[in-house]
């Protein structure tokens, strides 16, 4: 089949430079979890954290591109839509000496269960080897979104695994001691506390500058800085408030901001026609009550961007819906309107035990027209488990990193049978399944926009703001890494952070 070029090759790998030197230690804001090493099990944004190090992608984003050639050194799509295949490079191996093979891509590809696994399993009906250093996927029908779940942060799906090491030590001992294809070899981990990583200087990009990687938990925001002050560790991220003024104030220190994230609250029972937030005007009322600027400003210095909408602003497809007003004298009178004119007994408020601080404060907002609610924290990997599972009831505030367009973004969140949706809307569904075959890419973002103004009309969530997280750096770094991939907020490429030298 004659096929059209759709990527290219990238620029060829940098030469060797100086030999990796020195340690880099990070203070992590949340719990790391061992599922985190495994590409497989991908449900959200922040095990990329992690694996950026570990492991690499056939395509994937990289500095000034969305998708970038990676282990793969080319693509292609067929004309009708329905092939795409890759070119893999030449030479590159696992950590462990062995090569990456296009069964390894095929071997992970099969063996991928994240966020859109039904998704990608159903519209892919086959994946071929023609020869040793080729793979070609068959879609069942055209389907623009491939490439953005495929080959960027939104999946895990195109992160490949040696499939002969994962085959002899299985799921449970990959975990314990994974072997990946990317820049920094695992060294030793201690769930909950700390991982090591070295760097490994065959990668094929370029060979890393700092030789040693450190991931320390540091749950609490004033030990991460503590521990910034004292040099005791190098980036910390997540400082909000006072203390990221704090950051600004100290000599030394940098204060950097990006904007990686959507928040939003979920309002689980909507489609219980027996709960109050069945009713649009409690919904409604819920969004009115929260003051979105003053917490943009106690939380991120006022950084934050606030929105109507929980598609990211940065996204292909977004449709700017107008952001709620603070209008608590409405929000009452909304509820008198639904049948509460005390207010109601709401039940629990779950969320991840990081951002349950701004939680609190929607919780008081909420309360000051008649919302009662209770806190529920939980650690992130058990929250986003159980929103996953859909064990959650009455609000949750959810939260993804930032990667792909408002098709990708809105299939797990607000279409019936996504991971993250507690149910949905005929009309939105249908409209759904229109765009997701639509190659005409001007009545794809005409019905994307449809979705969206939908979706914003019943108050089917609660938006609160374009994230922006806040992150401190220490004198010793010269490249922290911190913004260099778009709508990502962590530090990376890993291969392009750099310490001072002396």
């Amino acid at each position: 089949m004659l096929l059209v070029t759709s990527g290219t090759a990238g620029a060829a790998p940098e030469g060797r430079s100086e030999a990796p030197a020195g340690q880099m230690t990070w203070a992590v804001h949340t719990t790391l979890v061992p599922a985190w090493l495994d590409p497989a099990d991908n449900i959200q944004q922040t095990p990329f954290m992690v694996q950026l190090a570990l492991h690499d992608a056939l395509v994937k984003p990289l500095p000034g591109r969305s998708v970038a050639p990676s282990l793969a050194e080319s693509w292609n799509a067929s004309p009708d839509g329905l092939v795409y295949e890759f070119v893999l490079r030449k030479g590159v191996r696992f950590h462990n000496g062995e090569p990456v093979t296009a069964e390894d891509v095929r071997f992970s590809f099969e063996r991928y269960r994240g966020t859109f696994a039904k998704t990608l399993k159903e519209r892919v009906v086959a994946v071929e080897i023609p020869d040793p250093s080729r793979v070609r996927f068959r879609l069942k029908q055209p389907w623009p979104d491939f490439m953005t779940i495929y080959g960027s942060r939104v999946s895990g799906a195109g992160w490949i695994v040696p499939k002969k090491y994962v085959e002899r030590v299985g799921d449970d001992g990959f975990k314990k001691a994974p072997i990946g294809a990317g820049p920094y070899r695992f060294v030793s981990f201690n769930p909950g506390v700390e991982l090591v990583v070295e760097a490994y200087e065959q990668y094929w990009r370029k060979v890393p500058s700092v030789k040693r990687l450190v991931f320390k938990v540091m749950p609490d925001h004033a030990t991460r800085l503590a521990a910034l002050k004292r040099g005791d560790v190098d980036v910390v991220y997540l400082i909000s408030g006072e203390l990221a003024g704090e950051v600004r104030r100290t000599q030394g220190l940098t204060l950097k901001a990006v904007f990686p994230s959507n928040h939003w609250l979920i309002f689980a029972d909507q489609f219980d026609p027996k709960s109050p937030w069945h009713d649009k005007r409690v919904r409604l009322a819920a969004n009115l009550a929260i003051d979105r600027n003053t917490l943009n400003e106690a939380a991120t210095l006022g950084l934050s961007k606030i929105t109507g909408s929980i598609v990211p602003s940065s996204f292909d497809f977004y449709w700017p819906a107008p952001p709620y007003p603070h209008d608590p004298a409405r929000a009452r009178r909304l509820l008198a309107e639904a049948g509460y004119p005390n207010g109601f007994d709401a039940g629990e408020f779950f969320c991840d035990l990081q951002v349950c601080s701004w939680g609190e404060a929607m919780l008081t907002d909420m309360k000051a027209v008649g919302i009662q609610l209770k806190l529920r924290p939980l650690e992130r990997a058990a929250f986003f488990k159980g929103v996953a599972d859909k064990k959650y009831k009455n609000l949750v505030y959810l939260f993804i990193g930032a990667s792909g367009n408002a098709a990708t973004w809105l299939e797990p969140l607000a279409i019936s049978g996504g991971t993250y949706a507690y149910g949905g809307y005929p009309d939105i569904d249908g409209l759904f399944r229109e765009q997701a075959v639509e190659l005409d890419r001007a009545k794809r973002e005409a019905t994307l926009h449809k979705i969206q103004q939908l979706i914003h009309e019943r108050a089917m969530f609660a938006p609160v703001w374009d994230f922006a997280f806040l992150h401190g750096v220490g004198p010793r770094v010269e490249e922290s890494g911190l913004g260099l991939l778009g709508s990502y907020g962590f530090s990376a490429p890993y291969e392009d952070v750099k310490l001072k030298r002396r």
